[in-house]
């Protein structure tokens, strides 16, 4: 009998300040409203029956009397709003103590160890979006071959390279490196950036982006099911987030398009787990570089793919879209936003309007996929039995 949970999570799409935003400089930020109010009215039709209008009316979608979903939205309890906090907690485990960030760029002794263990000086070492250190620095990384390196908000150290200055498999054993010499430090995640071009014009990133990530401190949910005897199939960037451990099976995708495919892929091979996407395009693309257009158009993108997603689904999968953080792309800045996200779940049968409520951890949907499963979690609060009243 096919049996599986598919997770899908849309990277940056949040729903509104959580209850803590001020303390993270957010208070007011809200990305789906503002994406809506900026670049919509939005025609998210298929979402829009499932509830999302429910959980928070926005321009283009209402309120539906009778939603097909179950509905909601989760506040995170994590020290953080990145996605490794994110995604942590939805997987079972709430980052307590908040992760080390360098908002001024990482200290001598940190660069020191860095050029000692890879025979390299870098660039940069600010905190900079991605796009704009290359066209600062990108011209003069091809002329003296420096890696660049800078950071953001969050915790995390990120490496440029031009692909035919660095090769790409050079590149992230560099940054396998700058994570080995991070974990004192208290800093999760090195993403190797590689990029091609000619020069401050034509510069881009490729899709060859890799993340290097510490284990969680404590077993999550795709721990659990792995020891249960279930596959855990990771789409995206999600067994990059998880450092690999507990994934079965990973595949990477270049864009939002190829992670649905291969969601949809997954669907037709896989008969029995859970089938994990990231759809990261929502951030990487539209939130950290402030494009509410962009946003929009990859919104209505996805709401067009679900009908073939949930037409691959069996009478007993159970279907759950979230979000990690929001990245406002209103907002002052590039960064995330500290957000509440939307909870939508939706199953072949499943009673109409089911309102969940507020969620008070994300951890929740670990809990319920534990409960699905019947392979236990140690945090959160299923709602699994709200679905069968």
């Amino acid at each position: 009998m096919k049996r599986r949970v598919i997770l899908i999570v849309l990277d940056g799409v949040g729903i509104g300040s959580a209850p803590d935003a001020a303390a993270f400089g957010n208070a007011g930020a809200n990305t789906l409203l503002h994406v809506a109010e900026q670049a919509g009215p939005l025609h998210l039709p298929n979402l829009q029956q499932l509830g999302l209008g429910n959980i928070l009316p926005l321009p283009g979608v209402a309120a539906v009397s009778k939603p097909t979903g179950a509905f909601g939205r989760m506040i995170e309890l994590s020290c953080g709003k990145d996605t490794t906090a994110g995604h942590w907690e939805l997987a079972g485990v709430v980052l307590r103590e908040p992760f080390t960030t360098f908002p001024t760029g990482f200290p001598d002794e940190i660069i020191a160890a860095f050029c000692n263990a890879t025979g390299l000086d870098p660039l940069g070492n600010i905190a900079a979006s991605g796009t704009e250190i290359l066209k600062e620095l990108g011209e003069e990384h091809l002329h003296s071959g420096r890696p660049i390196i800078y950071t953001s908000a969050d915790s995390v150290l990120q490496i440029a390279a031009h692909e035919q200055i660095i090769p790409v498999e050079k590149l992230y054993a560099i940054c396998q490196i700058a994570l080995e010499i991070l974990i004192p430090y208290r800093v999760p995640r090195v993403i190797a950036r590689p990029f091609v071009g000619t020069n401050a014009h034509n510069f881009r990133r490729t899709s060859r982006r890799h993340d290097f990530s510490l284990p969680a401190p404590t077993a999550t949910i795709l721990d659990r099911l792995q020891q249960s005897g279930l596959p855990v199939h990771g789409i995206g960037k999600v067994s990059d987030i998880f450092a690999g451990r507990g994934i079965s099976h990973s595949t990477t995708t270049r864009d939002n398009q190829e992670g649905i495919d291969q969601t949809i892929a997954a669907l037709k091979k896989i008969d029995r787990g859970l089938i994990f996407t990231n759809l990261v395009d929502f951030d990487m693309l539209y939130g950290h570089r402030r494009d509410c257009a962009g946003f929009a158009r990859a919104l209505c993108a996805f709401d067009q793919q679900l009908p073939a997603l949930m037409a691959q689904m069996s009478a007993q999968d159970l279907l759950l879209i979230t979000a990690d953080h929001g990245c406002d792309p209103t907002f002052s800045g590039t960064d995330h936003t500290r957000e509440n996200v939307p909870l939508l779940v939706w199953q072949h049968h499943l009673k109409t309007g089911i309102e969940l409520g507020i969620r008070h951890s994300f951890t929740d949907v670990a809990a319920t996929i534990g409960d699905f499963f019947a392979a236990g979690n140690s945090e959160g609060s299923s709602f699994l039995s709200a679905l069968r009243t």
